[in-house]
């Protein structure tokens, strides 16, 4: 499997400063066409004793947030010792059309370095990569030695 080829990769939601808000991306993450999207939450700083976490919901219409519920055992706890790890969950076979990660900060500040969603397991091949979030995408097979 190449990533590059077989997946489509977005960038979910930008980094966002050190708080206790709840995070949640404006625009969902259109999984037709993909049998699995993982969420790869990267995180900066964050203080001891703050309680974080994300999880992922789901949507027909990728409406208002209200039209969003959550995905039952998709909550993946983040430590408050787990500065500048990411956290990773992954829906196979969505039921509905749109989803979101969701990242809930409470009690102390987390920092949030971005989410990527990177979709898998496509109907049709290859796949074409979120233009206004990715740059490039490249794919190199056994390559010399020598100049990048």
């Amino acid at each position: 499997m190449s990533l590059a080829n077989d997946c489509k990769v977005i960038r979910h939601s930008n980094a966002v400063a050190a708080g206790t808000s709840t995070i949640t991306p404006s625009a969902g993450v259109d999984v037709s066409g993909f049998n699995s999207c993982a969420f790869l939450a990267a995180f900066g700083a964050i203080v001891s004793g703050a309680a974080t976490s994300i999880e992922v919901h789901q949507s027909d219409d990728d409406g208002d947030a209200d039209a969003y519920s959550a995905l039952e055992g998709t909550k993946v706890t983040v430590a408050d010792d787990d500065d500048n790890q990411v956290a990773v969950v992954e829906v196979l076979r969505p039921q509905k059309r749109y989803l979101k990660c969701i990242v809930n900060r409470a009690t102390q500040n987390a920092t949030l370095d971005g989410i990527i969603a990177v979709l898998g397991d496509a109907a049709s091949l290859p796949t074409t990569h979120d233009s206004s979030t990715v740059v490039d995408a490249e794919v190199h097979v056994a390559p010399d030695e020598g100049t990048a």
